[in-house]
């Protein structure tokens, strides 16, 4: 939702996925060159889950303190049934605390590491199902990612590690969130 001056308010919530790189400010760019002018929030944590938040109350005090346009929600890679399960309730717990607002929910699709690379069917899975229950948007940056791997045998989205992003992968992550929202 993006006002009549171009104008958006987004709460980035997530853990080192989402600050690696500072990826909000990755998004504030893109959106520029599109003419949104974005202004961001960032509740992000390493090892965090999106319950982490809400658990310490993080979440709440933001949204007391302001309107957002949108709340970008972002955990671990949640192949695995347990993952699955945060990503549905955390949206559902979301979702209660801006019901009545403009304010809309995004999930940010990551993926997994390299190590893991045989779970990205199951994270995408549990991404687009937690969207779907929710109401939600789904910005599909793992599902993205997954079929360039596969076009190319080309893993530079992947940083050192072979988890978090380089900063191409960033990028490209960007690229996706303002191509969802805008």
């Amino acid at each position: 939702m993006v006002d009549a001056q171009n104008n958006s308010t987004i709460l980035f919530i997530g853990n080192s996925l989402t600050y690696t790189n500072n990826l909000p400010q990755l998004v504030k760019k893109e959106a520029k060159k599109k003419g949104v002018k974005i202004k961001s929030t960032v509740l992000a944590k390493p090892n965090y889950a999106i319950v982490d938040h809400l658990n310490e109350g993080s979440v709440q005090k933001k949204l007391k303190a302001k309107n957002y346009d949108y709340i970008i929600i972002q955990q671990g890679p949640s192949s695995q049934p347990e993952g699955k399960k945060l990503l549905i309730e955390s949206g559902i717990a979301i979702n209660a605390l801006i019901k009545g607002t403009k304010t809309k929910l995004v999930y940010f699709m990551v993926w997994p590491s390299m190590a893991y690379y045989q779970t990205f069917d199951g994270v995408i899975k549990n991404h687009k199902d937690a969207a779907k229950l929710n109401n939600a948007l789904l910005c599909p940056v793992g599902e993205e990612w997954k079929q360039h791997f596969d076009a190319t045998k080309n893993f530079d989205y992947y940083g050192p590690d072979g988890f978090h992003p380089s900063l191409k992968g960033s990028k490209k992550a960007a690229e996706i969130i303002v191509k969802t929202l805008f």
